[in-house]
């Protein structure tokens, strides 16, 4: 069976499955993903250098904000 995010186990009742891969340099972008949305990817154009930070609430499991720091460049 798939499971939500790709991840290899399934999550208890109650619980919100999550999934962050980091990127790797400039080829492959980083992504998250919550609850088996896609919240953030290079296909949603939304991901940048530093660090990608995606804001849920933790009851609703509703995306609030989505944004990057970039730290490279102060």
């Amino acid at each position: 069976p798939r499971h939500k995010c790709g991840n290899k186990k399934s999550c208890p009742q109650d619980y919100f499955a999550f999934k962050i891969t980091s990127g790797a340099a400039n080829v492959v972008g980083p992504s998250i993903c919550f609850d088996n949305m896609i919240l953030m990817s290079n296909v949603k154009n939304n991901i940048g250098r530093g660090l990608n930070i995606a804001l849920v609430n933790g009851t609703s499991g509703q995306l609030l904000k989505a944004d990057t720091f970039d730290l490279y460049s102060g």
